[in-house]
């Protein structure tokens, strides 16, 4: 009777064309490979054990392989069985780093190598591939600057297979700078370790040696492929530089890559993140497949330019295609109801996303729904939704909340949420400015001077705003109030004579955004004068076309007094703007936002 029930339970992983239940032979070991889980393994070893093959090393085998390929749930019993093996050859050592290099153990991987040295086996070309990428996984710099030595030693350290991942292992840990010097003692790079190379420029926030080496790599023999051309989009969109990705768009075209979805989804991406809506919308619907990423990847694009209406539409039209939504999709609907006062459709979403979806908030969702609430002046319901939260608030959720209280003048709860903040966070630069704003706006100077002298104790310092702009295939960055571009000068001279012309159109400089005492209007004017976002835009009017777009990425959020300015730039050039700052974009056109002045 026993035996009957072992018979059916196994019958499940067959396919009906397989075999009846009676014919199952014992041990069925061609079922190894279809189990999805460690219950589905211990019924075949069950199996195993009572055929008297437990102790068969390729029996075993079998076994430890099939407990790597779900490495999440059944690396302890993958050690478990491989502990039983008295003399484990190397093959078995790398099934098993590999393995733990994609468990929740990484760095267990570098001790079972320890072990396996100890024990006299010799690595092969197939080891050490598998313990940097545990290192790079765990972000083990450490372990992995051994195992780079230990791989010279052996004679692996020219291997074509541990390049790109010793490469991808320093990238991955923050030294791009070890990484680069891998790749240049390489005598002839491969494509992938080409790609394992501009890939770690691009995750490390490096764009512009990102796409020199893609150039050389054009020059080489050598064929990118859809992985390099992921990375170069990627630092297209750090550098906002939408000419650039254009011409990438058309390199794509003409060797084929566009019938991949995740390139045609990194292209929405980029042309969403360097302000061009048009033609993210175009890739989007030149696609003729789309997969959840896609989609996702159109909600958010409408979500960051401020169309939530349309994103609401896509999101919609994504769900009557029978597209299932994940987390990301739902982080561009909320994104796209907060950006757009749309509180009760964002709070419906919310509760859509959890109770129909069965989707986990993070705390980017999370986020997004205390910025919801806080836009739309719902303050104390904001700072009682983080109170109420399941999971530990973080200090970017509280700063969520401490930016809606600058917007609403809201000094008293404003406090509250700064002493929550430090709590977690008191070195962040932005959280003082924000404080140190309002008090001065409400004319408490004395609390202003004791916030700035508590930033000089904690050495804390203000993140400079730069605003950069794409001109001929060249990116121009430009300081508040810096006279380090070369053409600054000329850059000041031409504000001044712009405010002019714009103070004749009713601009009036909002020096209230200027929170020195001692200041006098005029030096206050000045400082709104050269704030970046002028500088670039200023620098776009004197060397664009006429009638062309002005396009300008912001390090922080825009002001509000360029922002008016911006508008009425608009107007009397005639000079569509787009701007991106940390936020969102606003597309300035005639004279008005697309924001809405919501923003």
């Amino acid at each position: 009777m026993a035996m009957a029930t072992s018979t059916l339970q196994l019958t499940h992983l067959s396919s009906p064309n397989i075999a009846t239940p009676h014919e199952v032979p014992f041990p069925p070991l061609f079922l190894l490979p279809r189990c999805s889980s460690l219950r589905e393994t211990k019924q075949i070893q069950a199996a195993i054990i009572k055929s008297q093959l437990q102790h068969d090393i390729s029996v075993l085998t079998k076994l430890i392989n099939s407990c790597t390929a779900n490495p999440s749930s059944s690396m302890d019993h993958a050690q478990h069985l491989f502990d039983r093996i008295t003399q484990p050859d190397i093959v078995l050592f790398n099934t098993m780093a590999r393995g733990y290099a994609r468990s929740h153990y990484p760095v267990r991987a570098v001790d079972l190598f320890a072990r396996g040295l100890n024990l006299g086996l010799h690595p092969d070309d197939y080891t050490f591939p598998s313990l940097l990428k545990a290192c790079a996984n765990a972000k083990a710099i450490g372990e992995g600057k051994q195992l780079h030595c230990v791989a010279i030693k052996h004679g692996f350290h020219h291997n074509v297979y541990v390049h790109p991942t010793l490469i991808n292992m320093y990238a991955e840990c923050d030294d791009v700078d070890a990484a680069s010097r891998v790749f240049d003692k390489i005598l002839e790079p491969c494509v992938v370790t080409y790609n394992a190379m501009i890939t770690g420029y691009t995750r490390n926030s490096r764009p512009n040696e990102a796409l020199a080496l893609f150039r050389k790599l054009q020059a080489s023999n050598l064929k990118p492929t859809y992985v390099t051309m992921l990375s170069v989009l990627s630092s297209c969109v750090m550098l906002g530089a939408l000419e650039l990705g254009k011409w990438i768009h058309e390199y794509i075209r003409k060797n084929g890559f566009n019938e991949y979805v995740k390139v045609n989804t990194a292209l929405i991406d980029m042309y969403a993140k360097c302000g061009s809506l048009d033609d993210a919308v175009s890739v989007f619907e030149d696609m003729q497949y789309r997969d959840t990423q896609a989609w996702s990847a159109m909600v958010v694009t409408y979500a960051i330019h401020g169309r939530g209406s349309k994103a609401i539409s896509i999101f919609e039209e994504m769900k009557r295609a029978g597209v299932q939504p994940d987390e990301i999709t739902f982080l561009g609907i909320l994104y796209a109801c907060s950006h757009t006062g749309l509180v009760d459709e964002g709070c419906k979403y919310f509760r859509s996303m959890v109770d129909h979806y069965g989707i986990v908030p993070s705390i980017k969702h999370y986020g997004c729904m205390v910025d919801l609430l806080g836009r739309a002046g719902r303050l104390d319901e904001a700072f009682r939704f983080i109170e109420d939260l399941p999971i530990n608030p973080t200090a970017i959720l509280w700063r969520t909340l401490l930016s809606a209280c600058s917007s609403h003048d809201d000094v008293e709860l404003a406090k509250h949420v700064m002493e929550r903040i430090f709590e977690l966070d008191d070195s962040h630069g932005g959280d003082y400015v924000i404080l140190s704003n309002m008090f001065a706006r409400a004319g408490r100077w004395e609390d202003v001077n004791n916030l700035r002298k508590m930033m000089k104790d904690r050495g804390v310092v203000k993140i400079p705003g730069c605003s950069s702009i794409e001109v001929d295939n060249v990116v121009h960055e430009f300081f508040s109030a810096d006279g380090t571009h070369s053409e600054s000068r000329g850059l000041h001279r031409i504000l001044d004579d712009l405010i002019k012309e714009l103070k004749l159109v009713g601009y009036v400089p909002d020096t209230s955004l200027v929170v020195h005492a001692d200041m006098r209007e005029e030096e206050k004017e000045a400082t709104l004068r050269y704030h970046s976002e002028k500088l670039a835009i200023a620098f776009g009017l004197i060397n664009t076309p006429p009638g062309t777009t002005i396009r300008v990425v912001k390090n922080l959020r825009i002001c509000g007094d360029c922002h008016s300015a911006a508008k009425l730039i608009s107007m009397i050039f005639g000079r569509p703007i787009i701007l991106r700052d940390l936020q969102r974009f606003h597309h300035f056109k005639d004279g008005k936002c697309s924001c809405g002045d919501y923003w």
